[in-house]
């Protein structure tokens, strides 16, 4: 009884929140990177090809998260710079096509939500929390329903066996996603 009141409770905190799954727009989701150079700016970047499935339980504490990013896909504005970022000294995209995140658990936070799970990039997997905003949920005229997104976070690349750049490379890389998602029927 006690979880179906707290389920309630928080589902109601959702304005519009709807339980099922659902899979991002690409046209309209975006994941995005950015890392210090030369300590005086930062480079930014994207990943233009992803495959996100988002589960919305009736209880949001129980819902879910996967995400496959095809590392090719990786577009900084300069083609030179992105090959570069393919190669075997950074990202490795021969070896490592892909990068995978997969939700463990969902939390209410003080001010938001965050979600708990494993990141898999060059080989390696480590926990990684993303810190979420849950923007809205609402109808489409074109598809139905639709939700929005919001999630950073933060890791370090060396702990992902990436230790090309020297000095020159900051080792902190921060994540920004955007996700707009279409519930399947």
């Amino acid at each position: 009884m006690n979880e179906a009141v707290n389920s309630a409770a928080t589902t109601a905190a959702i304005p519009g929140y709807v339980a099922g799954t659902w899979k991002a727009d690409p046209a309209h989701t975006e994941i995005a990177f950015s890392v210090r150079l030369l300590m005086i700016g930062k480079t930014r970047g994207r990943f233009t090809t992803h495959d996100v499935t988002l589960v919305t339980d009736e209880n949001p504490l129980r819902s879910s998260v996967t995400a496959t990013i095809d590392l090719a896909s990786i577009d900084t504005g300069n083609e030179k710079r992105d090959n570069h970022l393919r190669a075997a000294a950074y990202l490795d995209v021969d070896t490592y096509p892909t990068m995978s995140y997969r939700s463990t658990g969902i939390r209410r936070t003080v001010d938001d939500w965050a979600v708990d799970g494993e990141l898999t990039l060059h080989g390696v997997t480590r926990r990684v929390p993303l810190t979420l905003e849950v923007n809205a949920f609402g109808s489409d005229q074109r598809d139905g329903q639709r939700a929005r997104f919001s999630a950073t976070a933060e890791i370090n690349r060396r702990d992902f066996g990436i230790d090309a750049g020297g000095v020159a490379l900051g080792n902190k890389v921060s994540i920004s996603l955007e996700i707009q998602a279409v519930l399947r029927k």
